[in-house]
C-alpha cells in the first residue's frame, strides 16, 4: 500500500487532497510525503507514526528517552547533522538510531559501516531531534565542525606565518563572507527568534566567547560550541557588515540596523558594538513587529486601570507618562496607546530614539543628535506641523520637558516616558528638572509606571499551597496559588511569556495642591494610595492570585516599589 492510501485508508487525508500532492510531486519530481507535509495537510508526527506502523519502525517521544552521551560523542558529526541521525543506545552490537526519513537508507548504510555494528532504527520528529542536537553540539554545531574542517585543510601545507600581514580590512571582509560564518550567525539569530528572545548578547572573555539570549526578561546561556571563539572575529565583522557599520573600527562604540525575514516574518535587529577588554561585545535588540501587542488589556491591565488610563489618553491636551526601568515595556505601552487614538481625524507624530516600530497612520521621527536633531527641537520643530497628538521618546532634560509643557499648555496631548521608580516621583522628577510646579499641575494627567513579569507557563501550570506569602499579599482563596512545573515548552523554568504590572497615578484638587507645595513624592504617593491608587506591588498580587505569574516574580520587580 502506497504512502497516500494509507493515509486516505485511515482518514488523514482525503482523495482530493492526495490528488492534489501528486499533482504538485508531478510537477516538482519530489517525494510524495514531503510535498503533503509542505502543503499542511498532514502533521510529521502522524505521518511517521502511520508511516512507523507500516514500516514496522516504532515512533518514540525523545523527551522520554536517555541518550547515551558516550555513543553520541563517538557519532560521525556530519551524519547527526546533515543526515539527522541522532544515536540513543549501544547494546550488544546493536546502535538504536533516531530518525526523521525511513526512506534515508543510504546514511543508515553509510552509519552501519562508520561503525561497524548493526542499526536499529526507530522514528522521531526533526523538529525534536534537531532540538537534541542542538542541546549536545550547540546551535551551529554542524557550521562550527566545517568552519575548524576547512581551517585544518588551509593549513595542511606545514605553513605557519608568524609576521603581521597587512590589508586588514580587506582580510577580514573575505572572512566574515565565507559562507560557513554567513551561516553560523544566521544560525544564532534565527535560534534567538526562535526562543522568543529580545536580545542577542554576544560577550568575548579570555580564551572564550559567549552567547547569550533575553528570553522573558531572563538572559540564558545559549549553547553554542566552545570552539567558536576562535572564530570570534569573523563573526563580530559578519554582524557588523549586516549592520551597515565599519569593521576596521574596533576603538569606538557604534550602533547599526539589521532588517531580516523568517519565514514571511520581516523582523528589525538593532546591533550595538561597544569595544571591551577582549574584543568588542555585541548586543542584538530583536524587534518583531508580529510579537509586538497593541492591546493594553492583552499587555495585563485590570479593567478598572484600563478605563482611567483610557480617559486619559484621549484628554484633548495635557501630558501622560510613562516611567519604569529600562525593559519594562515603556515603548510598547506607548505604542498601544497610540493605536487607540489614532484615525483619520487626528494627526499624530512622534519623536523616537530610535524608532522601534512603524505604525500606520503615525508619523515618526527618529532622532539624530549629531546633526542637532535633539527630542527638545523635534518636539519644537513639529508642533508646527498642527498635530494632535504627540509622543516624545523620553523626557531627559529641562530642555525637553519645557517644550513638552508649552505643547500641553498649547492645546496638545503628549505621551512621554521617564525614569522613576514609581507613578508619584514623576512629579518631583520634573521639579527636579527645573519645571515650575504651577505648570507640572496644569499640564500633567497622569503617569502610569510599570514592570513586566513572567506569566506562569499554560502547559505546565500547577495549584499548590504555599507555606508563606509576605503581609501585604492578601490570602488567596482556599490557600491556593498557581505556578509552572517546568516543561518543554517553557524550556523548563515555567514560565511563557510576560505581562504587565500597572500604577496609574491621576491628579486630583488634593495632590496638585501638595505639587505646588513642592512636597515629597512618599507624602503625594501616600495621598494617591488614600484615593484608590492600586501600586504595582498590589497590582502584582492580584495576577498572583488570578493565576498569571507568581509571587516570586512580583517580589523580583517591585522590591524597591510601594
Amino acid at each position: 500500500m502506497s504512502i497516500g492510501e494509507l493515509l486516505i485508508e485511515r482518514g488523514i487525508i482525503t482523495a482530493e487532497q492526495l490528488s492534489e500532492a501528486e499533482a504538485v510531486q508531478r510537477r516538482q519530481g519530489s517525494r510524495l510525503d514531503r510535498v503533503l507535509l509542505e502543503m499542511g495537510y498532514v502533521d510529521e508526527t502522524t505521518l511517521l507514526r502511520a508511516l512507523g506502523e507500516q514500516l514496522s519502525i516504532p515512533f518514540v517521544d525523545l523527551s522520554a528517552e536517555q541518550i547515551d552521551m558516550a555513543v553520541l560523542r563517538s557519532m560521525p558529526a556530519k551524519l547527526v547533522h546533515r543526515r539527522g541521525l541522532l544515536p540513543l543506545s549501544k547494546t550488544n552490537g546493536t546502535l538504536r538510531i533516531a530518525t526523521s526519513d525511513p526512506f534515508d537508507v543510504y546514511a543508515l548504510d553509510e552509519l552501519r559501516m562508520l561503525m561497524g555494528c548493526h542499526i536499529e532504527p526507530v522514528l522521531a520528529s526533526r523538529a525534536e531531534i534537531d532540538k537534541i542536537i542542538k542541546a549536545h553540539f550547540g546551535v551551529g554545531g554542524e557550521t562550527i565542525e566545517t568552519l575548524i574542517d576547512d581551517q585544518t585543510a588551509s593549513a595542511d601545507d606545514g605553513l605557519e606565518v608568524l609576521t603581521q600581514i597587512g590589508d586588514e580590512d580587506k582580510n577580514l571582509i573575505e572572512e566574515a563572507q565565507e559562507a560557513s560564518v554567513v551561516r553560523l550567525v544566521n544560525e544564532i539569530m534565527v535560534e534567538a527568534i526562535n526562543q522568543r528572545a529580545s536580545d542577542i548578547h554576544v560577550e568575548p572573555y579570555e580564551g572564550e566567547l559567549q552567547v547569550r539570549y533575553r528570553v522573558d526578561g531572563v538572559l540564558h546561556q545559549a549553547n553554542v560550541p566552545p570552539q567558536i571563539q576562535r572564530f570570534q572575529s569573523a563573526i563580530i565583522s559578519r554582524i557588523k557588515i549586516m549592520a551597515g557599520l565599519n569593521i576596521a573600527e574596533k576603538r569606538l562604540p557604534q550602533d547599526g540596523r539589521i532588517k531580516v525575514r523568517l519565514t514571511g516574518r520581516e523582523i528589525d535587529i538593532r546591533v550595538s558594538v561597544i569595544p571591551m577588554l577582549f574584543g568588542e561585545g555585541v548586543v542584538m535588540r530583536i524587534l518583531d513587529k508580529k510579537s509586538l501587542l497593541l492591546d493594553l488589556r492583552s499587555l495585563g491591565m485590570a479593567e478598572d486601570t484600563y478605563a482611567l488610563f483610557e480617559r486619559i489618553i484621549t484628554a484633548p491636551h495635557g501630558i501622560l507618562l510613562v516611567t519604569g526601568p529600562t525593559g519594562s515595556g515603556k515603548t510598547t505601552t506607548l505604542y498601544a496607546a497610540l493605536s487607540e487614538v489614532v484615525n483619520e481625524e487626528i494627526k499624530v507624530i512622534t519623536v523616537e530614539d530610535p524608532v522601534e516600530y512603524h505604525l500606520v497612520g503615525v508619523n515618526q521621527i527618529q532622532v539624530m543628535p549629531k546633526v542637532g536633531l535633539t527630542f527638545a527641537r523635534g518636539l519644537r520643530s513639529i508642533l508646527r506641523h498642527d498635530p494632535d497628538v504627540v509622543m516624545v521618546g523620553e523626557i531627559r532634560d529641562f530642555e525637553t520637558a519645557e517644550s513638552a509643557v508649552q505643547a500641553a499648555l498649547t492645546g496638545h496631548m503628549v505621551y512621554s516616558t521617564l525614569h522613576t521608580n514609581d507613578a508619584p516621583s514623576a512629579t518631583t522628577r520634573l521639579l527636579d528638572m527645573g519645571v515650575e510646579p504651577f505648570l507640572v499641575t496644569s499640564t500633567l494627567q497622569g503617569v502610569l509606571a510599570q514592570r513586566l513579569v513572567r506569566r506562569i507557563c499554560l502547559e505546565c501550570k500547577e495549584a499548590y499551597t504555599p507555606d508563606s506569602l509576605p503581609d501585604d499579599c492578601p490570602p488567596p482563596p482556599n490557600g491556593i496559588i498557581y505556578r509552572g512545573k517546568g516543561c518543554k515548552a517553557c524550556r523548563n523554568t515555567g514560565y511563557r511569556g510576560r505581562l504587565g504590572v500597572y500604577e496609574l497615578f491621576a491628579l486630583s484638587d488634593p495632590i496638585r495642591e501638595l505639587i505646588l507645595q513642592r512636597k515629597s513624592s512618599g507624602i503625594i504617593a501616600q495621598q494617591a494610595i488614600k484615593e484608590g491608587m492600586v501600586t504595582i506591588r498590589r497590582d502584582g498580587w492580584r495576577k498572583v492570585l488570578a493565576g498569571q505569574t507568581t509571587p516570586e516574580e512580583v517580589a523580583r520587580v517591585s522590591q524597591s516599589v510601594g
